[in-house]
C-alpha cells in the first residue's frame, strides 16, 4: 500500500512539471516577465500587498524590459512602462488598443454598457453621446463654471468651520467634488446632511476600496468559485447596486415630471435621446446604459478629482514656500475677486504647480486598463486580440530619460528659464489617443476653481509639533494620501 501511495505521489509531480512546462511552452511567444506558477501565474510577486509598492512595475520593467507579462492565473497582462512604450500605445496604435477588458467582474457589474468599460458599437455612440451632452451642460463654459464656484465657496465656509484647528479635509472634499456630478447628471445638488445624498458617498467610497484588494483579485482570477463564497467581494457588489439604485429613482423622477423635454441635465437630455431613436434599430440609447454612464461619471469623476484635491493641499502644506508663492501671484494677477478657468493661462507659476502636483500625484496604480481590438506587433511581440494591456501611464509620468527629477516635486518641470509655462507632451495624467479621459476639461476646471478660492481664504499649515506630512500614498487601484490632518488658517483679508 505504501508503494502505491508514493508512486501516485511521484505521478502527481510528474504531470504537475508536464502541465507547467506545456503552460511555459504555450506562453513563450508574450513579452517575458516574472515566473508564472500553476493555477495563481505571476500574483505571487504582488505578495498582496506586502513588499508591494507604487515602484514595483518599475522595478519589473527595469528588470524584464519596457514590454513584459504578468500572469493573472491564465490570463495575460501585458505592461507597457516608460513614455515612449506608452505613447506608443495610446497615441501611436490607439485604435488597436482602444477596447476595454471583459474580465469577470467587469461583465457582472457593467455588462458590456456605458461608456468607461463598453466597446465596439455601444461605446462609440455612448461616448459621442457623452461628449456632446458635457458640452451642453456648460463644461468649458461659464455656466459649469459657476456651479463648481457655488461648490468651492460651499468648502470654503466647511473649512472656515474649523477656526483654523487640525482636521481631515476628506471628506468635505468628496462632497463638494461629487456634488458638481450630482448638479450635472441630476440637476440639483443635494444638502451635505442629506440621507439619499450620505448614502451614495458611503456607496462610492466602498466600491473603490474594493477594487485593487485581495478578493478582487481572488474574484477576477476564480469567478466560479468566488461567486459561490462569502466576502468582502459581495459587499462590494451590493454598494455597486445602492449606486444603481439611487440612480434608477432619480431617472424615474425624471420620467414623471417629464422634464425631458426642456433638457437641463444629463438624464433630461438622454431620455430626450431615447425618445428620438425609439424606432433605430441600431440605437444603444436604453436606460441601462444610462444608469451605468451616470455611475461612470461618478467613479471617475468624484474619485479621482478628490484625490488630485487631497494631495494639492497636502502639498502645499509641506511646501509653504511654493504655497506662498503661488498665493502671491494670483493676488497679483487676479486683483477682482471675479475670476474664471481661462485666467489659468495668465498664471504660469499656479499651472505648473497644479501640472507637477498631478503628475507627481498620479492618482492611480498605473491607469486604466486597455484590451486588444486586432492582433498587435509592438517591440516584436505578437500581442494576440483580446490581450488586457496596461499603458503605465505612472511609469511615463515618473521616467528619468524625460523628466529632470522625476520622483521630486519640482514645479520647474513645467517652466522654462524666462518662467513661463511650458506644455509636456509626456504629461499624460489625462490619458491621451481614443480613450482620453472623457471629463479632462471638468476635473481641471474644477481642480482650478476650488483651489484658487481655497487659497485665498486660508492658508494651510502643519498641525504643531508635525513637520511633514506623510507623502507616500496608499497603495491600490487608486493611490489617495494616507488620512491627514491639517490647519486651514482664515487669512486676515478673508476675516
Amino acid at each position: 500500500m505504501e508503494g502505491i501511495q508514493i508512486f501516485l505521489i511521484v505521478l502527481l509531480v510528474i504531470l504537475l512539471i508536464l502541465y507547467f512546462l506545456k503552460q511555459q511552452w504555450s506562453r513563450r511567444h508574450f513579452p517575458p516577465g516574472p515566473l508564472a506558477l500553476p493555477l495563481i501565474g505571476s500574483i505571487w510577486k504582488f505578495n498582496f500587498g506586502i513588499g508591494y509598492n507604487l515602484d514595483t512595475p518599475i522595478k519589473w520593467a527595469e528588470q524584464y524590459g519596457d514590454i513584459f507579462t504578468l500572469w493573472m492565473g491564465h490570463m495575460p497582462v501585458v505592461f507597457l512602462s516608460g513614455f515612449e512604450a506608452v505613447k506608443e500605445v495610446l497615441i501611436d496604435h490607439s485604435e488597436e488598443f482602444s477596447e476595454r477588458p471583459q474580465t469577470p467582474i467587469i461583465i457582472n457589474v457593467g455588462k458590456g454598457k456605458g461608456i468607461a468599460f463598453s466597446n465596439g458599437h455601444t461605446w462609440e455612440q455612448q461616448r459621442r453621446f457623452g461628449l456632446v451632452t458635457l458640452r451642453k451642460l456648460g463644461v468649458g463654459k461659464k455656466s459649469m463654471e459657476a456651479q463648481i464656484e457655488e461648490e468651492s465657496q460651499q468648502l470654503v465656509e466647511v473649512f472656515a468651520r474649523e477656526k483654523g484647528q487640525p482636521f481631515d479635509p476628506a471628506l468635505p472634499i468628496m462632497n463638494s467634488v461629487s456634488n458638481v456630478i450630482c448638479a450635472m447628471t441630476f440637476g440639483y445638488r443635494f444638502p451635505l446632511e442629506d440621507e439619499t445624498f450620505k448614502k451614495l458617498i458611503d456607496a462610492i467610497t466602498h466600491c473603490l476600496k474594493f477594487t485593487g484588494s485581495l478578493f478582487y483579485f481572488l474574484y477576477e482570477m476564480f469567478p466560479w468559485l468566488m461567486k459561490h463564497l462569502p466576502g468582502p467581494h459581495n459587499e462590494g457588489f451590493r454598494a455597486m447596486e445602492t449606486v444603481f439604485s439611487l440612480v434608477k429613482k432619480e431617472i424615474e423622477k425624471h420620467k414623471e415630471q417629464k422634464s425631458f423635454q426642456e433638457p437641463r441635465d444629463f438624464i433630461d437630455f438622454y431620455l430626450l435621446e431615447m425618445e428620438k431613436r425609439r424606432n433605430d434599430p441600431t440605437s444603444t440609447y436604453d436606460e441601462e446604459n444610462l444608469i451605468q454612464n451616470i455611475s461612470d461619471l461618478f467613479f471617475a469623476g468624484t474619485e479621482t478629482t478628490t484625490i488630485s484635491l487631497k494631495w494639492a493641499i497636502l502639498v502645499l502644506a509641506n511646501h509653504p514656500d511654493i504655497q506662498d508663492k503661488v498665493y502671491k501671484e494670483i493676488e497679483d494677477v487676479l486683483s477682482s475677486s471675479f475670476f474664471c478657468y481661462q485666467d489659468l493661462k495668465k498664471l504660469p507659476y499656479t499651472n505648473a504647480v497644479l501640472h507637477e502636483i498631478m503628475r507627481s500625484k498620479y492618482p492611480s496604480l498605473f491607469g486604466v486598463p486597455r484590451q486588444t481590438a486586432t492582433d498587435v506587433k509592438i517591440r516584436g511581440f505578437l500581442i494576440p486580440k483580446g490581450t488586457t494591456i496596461i499603458p503605465d501611464v505612472r511609469s511615463a509620468l515618473l521616467d528619468s530619460k524625460h523628466w529632470e527629477s522625476p520622483k521630486e516635486f519640482n514645479p520647474k518641470h513645467f517652466l522654462d528659464q524666462d518662467g513661463y509655462f511650458v506644455a509636456r507632451e509626456e504629461y499624460l495624467a489625462f490619458g491621451a489617443g481614443a480613450r482620453v479621459c472623457l471629463g479632462e476639461h471638468l476635473a481641471r476646471m474644477e481642480i482650478f476653481i476650488v483651489l484658487v478660492n481655497l487659497l485665498r481664504a486660508f492658508r494651510f499649515q502643519l498641525p504643531p509639533g508635525v513637520k511633514e506630512l506623510n507623502e507616500d500614498p496608499e497603495v491600490g487601484f487608486i493611490t489617495p494620501p494616507h488620512p491627514y490632518k491639517l490647519c486651514a488658517v482664515p487669512r486676515c483679508s478673508s476675516s
